[in-house]
């Protein structure tokens, strides 16, 4: 896997990168979301919180989103807690050979959800998939690895580990560094080292500000999502 999920592994990873001819437009956050809009989530939905990829991609259908990947189309299912069991009853069929996906559109945007997978932060996967589009992606693993992606049109704009915020990269890892203290990110001089871990109610607001796109107890339960999956490795 080709990008940094823990603070330890960072001089493996691309740094930032200047834009010298001005090239990156700026992006302007378009919500105001905080992590108290998204503590229903480990509570709720515990067994897809405990090992997910969620990733927004923008102007992309379903379709076009899974033909990018490289995937085959699954059938489709309708609330998160059926796409939990068929993605770990697919890795069992599969011997750990296939990742399943969940897509439904909000919008503009295609939703994808992934329990147990993480390939949409790997860049190898995730930037040549983002031609002509915003893609952005938070994971967490059953290891407690976790990593946030912003990118557009094959450039990493922004990504980090949530849980060590402090340490960021891409073309530009501080243009939402205001947005990321108001989102509820734990900076190292800003917790004790007690503090309850916000790191992924964090993630779901930022990635609402990036895409004005937010996820709702309702959306996961009662949505009617279009499946594909795609091989691991």
């Amino acid at each position: 896997m080709a990008l940094r999920l823990d603070h330890a592994r960072s001089e493996r990873l691309p740094r930032p990168m200047s834009d010298p001819c001005g090239m990156i437009s700026p992006m302007a956050p378009t919500s105001s979301a905080t992590v108290t809009d998204y503590l229903w989530f480990q509570e709720r939905f515990p067994d897809l919180a405990q090992a997910y990829c969620l990733t927004l991609v923008d102007s992309l259908p379903p379709a076009a989103v899974l033909d990018r990947l490289g995937g085959r189309a699954e059938q489709s299912r309708t609330g998160v807690a059926a796409v939990v069991d068929e993605a770990f009853d697919l890795l069992e069929r599969t011997a750990n050979a296939r990742q399943f996906i969940a897509m439904t559109t909000v919008g503009s945007w295609t939703l994808l959800i992934e329990p147990c997978g993480f390939p949409r932060v790997d860049e190898e996967q995730a930037l040549p998939a983002s031609a002509g589009t915003r893609w952005v992606s938070h994971f967490v693993s059953i290891n407690a690895l976790s990593a946030f992606l912003w990118a557009e049109d094959t450039t990493i704009r922004l990504m980090f580990d949530p849980t060590v915020p402090d340490d960021r990269w891409g073309a530009t890892p501080d243009e939402l560094l205001e947005a990321m203290h108001d989102s509820g990110f734990q900076f190292w001089s800003e917790v004790s080292e007690t503090a309850t871990d916000l790191s992924t109610p964090a993630a779901f607001a930022l990635a609402e500000r990036l895409t004005g796109v937010r996820i709702t107890p309702g959306l996961l339960q009662e949505a009617t999502f279009s499946c594909g999956s795609t091989e691991i490795g």
